[in-house]
């Protein structure tokens, strides 16, 4: 029997080294700051994976900047981000869903501004369901100025040079991009090291799953009830009635999204007219990443990525995944405007 020859083991940091090498005069602190993240990824995967275990499990007592209560892995996960970023100086700044302002590092020359969900999903920690960390990167408008301020980090998702998620799941799987498509690893325990597992991730054109959170639905826009009702009807050349899937978790729901195709909602509604999810470190950094795929991202009237943030904890609805129903969910909000609603 003719031996075959196995592919080559790609450890996270020898990708990031290598698509660094592509690119004459990089100076590799973009590639330390994802490196970075990598770390801190992976120490926050071994807590959440003996948090039934150890004492880290509930609430610690306090709320967020958005009135929400915070867990213990919140706020250890919050920690490990930040110092991690902390130690590379190339970071001036961070913003994070558990911190009402910037977060001024210890570098404010630094060239690179980060927005993080430290633990995206946390409502799920204490039944043990997929959580995930989100991060987006952009760099800082006026590197030479003395005085860090929240202006600086009001930039639209078009501006971001690289984001992605870590999936706390079955497996700890990390996903990124830096504007040249999309590449996912995923962590192997017993060498503490991220593999990777697809290169070039590209998510199918047309899919059959739908995922929003139905019990909000009698405070819908009527075009997005209409569009439910669509996916709900069978059909057999669109492959109708689409499968509904709901994990209540950004992180775990885009990222079935990109691997099997379809859509995720969070839309606006009676209860939240603006939306619920935050546009500047969950929203932006996953449309980057799955336009980036080769899918879409609106707000149900245009591109998230193209907003211009009034604040850095603005909120914004979403409408995310395979472009062909993404199309096709835009054709009913715009059938249906919004100021015609009645619920």
């Amino acid at each position: 029997m003719a031996y075959q020859k196995k592919s080559r083991v790609v450890t996270l940091e020898e990708y990031i080294i290598q698509a660094q090498n592509k690119f004459p005069g990089a100076t590799g602190e973009l590639s330390q700051l994802l490196r970075d993240i990598g770390l801190a990824s992976k120490i926050i995967s071994r807590e959440v994976n003996k948090a039934g275990i150890t004492n880290i499990l509930g609430e610690d007592g306090s709320k967020n900047v958005h009135g929400e209560s915070v867990k213990k892995l919140d706020i250890f996960a919050d920690e490990q981000l930040i110092n991690a970023l902390n130690r590379s100086e190339i970071t001036c700044m961070v913003i994070s869903e558990e911190n009402d302002g910037i977060v001024e590092l210890d570098n404010d020359g630094g060239k690179y501004i980060v927005y993080m969900d430290p633990l995206d999903g946390s409502s799920n920690i204490d039944v043990n369901v997929s959580i995930g960390s989100i991060f987006s990167i952009y760099i800082r408008q006026h590197p030479g100025s003395d005085r860090l301020s929240e202006q600086e980090a009001l930039q639209p998702g078009i501006k971001q040079v690289a984001a992605g998620y870590v999936l706390y799941g079955s497996s700890t799987m990390l996903a990124y991009t830096t504007g040249l498509g999309v590449s996912v690893f995923t962590l192997d325990p017993s060498i503490g090291e991220f593999i990777l597992s697809d290169g070039d991730v590209h998510i199918p054109d047309y899919g059959t799953i739908y995922s929003v959170n139905e019990g909000s639905y009698h405070s819908w826009d009527q075009g997005l009830k209409q569009y439910v009702k669509y996916c709900q009807v069978e059909d057999s050349p669109t492959r109708r009635p689409y499968k509904a899937r709901y994990i209540g978790s950004m992180v775990a729901d885009v990222h079935r999204t990109l691997v099997k195709g379809g859509i995720f909602i969070y839309p606006n509604s009676s209860l939240y007219p603006s939306g619920k999810l935050r546009l500047m470190y969950e929203c932006n950094p996953l449309s980057f990443l799955i336009e980036q795929a080769g899918g879409m991202a609106i707000d149900g009237r245009g591109r998230i990525l193209e907003i211009h943030p009034e604040s850095i904890h603005q909120r914004t609805p979403i409408f995310i995944g395979s472009r062909d129903n993404v199309l096709k969910v835009k054709e009913f909000l715009d059938k249906y405007p919004a100021e015609s609603t009645k619920v």
